[in-house]
């Protein structure tokens, strides 16, 4: 959500950050709204103190036993009318509601422009890339036996797996891991969140009104999250902290359920794109005085795992046209896979600025004072269990027998196990 009052003062401002998403100009008909909006609320306080100053002749005719019948009638007349303004007010707030929800955050100023993600730009890399192609993933779980798409479509469809035994392992092996990294080392506090919530949870993320396809929905008007980051940053939805208690920084574990509407035909073969997947979520709320270094220190968290894991990557600045709805800048991180020769994102890592806290209405208070301020909120994949787990099969590949070698952080988790081999039954 955004000020209507900062739109007012600056509308060029808003129009020229908005024209780097390459959006047209917006702020004449939000202005326009605003304007017709507070032009009624201007005609119900003119009709109220007319009406106010009316009742109070009456009733002094009343009391010198005069006739007050026409004033009477004047009187339910305005109060008609105002009932009917006061309609209207609402009607035209709620107009203007919608379209600002309907409008992306403001970019921070050194986030890049370009039209899509080949505008990106890197800032740095981490490890040395295996430029021998190995199998891809679904091609190693398939062959060990592991990993099984053809079961799970015939219940469920396209996009989702089973996996069996030492793939199964390995993938609560790297939750414990993320988690106890987060929560030991960074200082993140572990939540287990509510994976079904109401409307109000995702529009204060700004999931909807726009993203509403993304989304799976249940018959009891709740909606199964698309990632962590809904929960979390909605446990300060309504709250006013004090500043002394910032950052707040979670982190959780959960399944994330998305529709991949927009995704027809991309990554149709294995794990990378699946409408059901596990995240290991961190969130920061933040003042807005530290979200900036917070972003950093978040980035860095992310990055720190797959360091441990010494899995190759590089961090990416995302550009003006591939920022998402609710980011004011956003940091993906991508994992190198040897089976595709690519880097593929595994962690995407976004400062919002006070857009969500606007539309969550989450404050924070400073010491000694009454007045109160927009938080920040921050959030970021620390990392995707999924698709760290084809990163660490990929990279890990012997190709000497087609197992898969388990990394010396992962070890503790896997009871000692060097290596994962074939298995040719569930």
């Amino acid at each position: 959500m955004h000020d209507i009052k900062a739109i007012r003062e600056n509308p060029e401002r808003f129009d020229k950050n908005w024209a780097r998403r390459k959006l047209g100009k917006q702020t004449d008909s939000i202005l326009q709204m605003d304007e017709e909006r507070r032009a009624v609320q201007t005609q119900l306080q003119d009709l109220q103190n007319e009406r106010n100053m009316v009742s109070r002749e009456i009733g002094q005719i009343k009391r010198d036993g005069g006739e007050s019948a026409a004033l009477e009638e004047k009187v339910l007349a305005m109060k008609a009318e105002m009932a009917s303004l006061d309609i209207r007010e609402k009607t035209l707030a709620e107009s203007l509601n919608q379209h600002l929800a309907g409008l992306p955050n403001q970019l921070a100023d050194d986030v890049p422009d370009g039209a899509d993600e080949s505008a990106n730009k890197e800032i740095r890399q981490w490890g040395t890339p295996n430029r021998v192609k190995t199998p891809e993933h679904f091609e190693i779980g398939e062959k060990l036996g592991m990993m099984d798409f053809e079961t799970a479509a015939k219940m469920s469809g396209s996009r989702f797996v089973f996996l069996c035994r030492g793939l199964a392992r390995m993938e609560r092996a790297l939750v414990q891991f993320f988690l106890d990294t987060h929560t030991g080392e960074h200082g993140y506090r572990e939540i287990s969140p509510p994976l079904l919530v109401r409307d109000n949870a995702l529009y204060g993320t700004g999931q909807l009104p726009k993203f509403a396809e993304d989304l799976f929905r249940t018959t009891t008007e709740h909606w199964l999250i698309p990632t962590a980051e809904v929960s979390l940053t909605n446990m300060v939805a309504g709250d006013i902290l004090e500043e002394e208690s910032l950052p707040r920084r979670y982190t959780a574990f959960t399944p994330c359920f998305r529709s991949e509407a927009g995704a027809a035909g991309k990554d149709t073969r294995g794990m990378i794109r699946q409408h059901q997947f596990y995240k290991v979520e961190m969130v920061s709320i933040a003042h807005p005085g530290q979200s900036a270094e917070e972003h950093e220190r978040m980035t860095g968290c992310a990055e720190a795992v797959l360091k441990k894991l010494e899995l190759p990557f590089r961090t990416m600045v995302l550009c003006s046209g591939d920022t998402g709805f609710g980011a004011m800048k956003t940091y993906d991180i991508e994992v190198w896979l040897p089976g595709q020769q690519a880097y593929r994102e595994i962690s995407s890592c976004s400062n919002c600025g006070d857009f969500q806290a606007r539309r969550m209405n989450s404050r924070f208070r400073r010491k000694g004072e009454k007045e109160t301020h927009f938080l920040h909120t921050l959030n970021g994949s620390g990392v995707a269990v999924g698709r760290a787990l084809i990163a660490v099969m990929e990279n890990y590949y012997d190709p000497a027998d087609g197992g898969v070698f388990v990394p010396e952080a992962l070890k503790p988790y896997m009871g000692g196990l060097g290596k994962i081999v074939g298995d040719l039954s569930l």
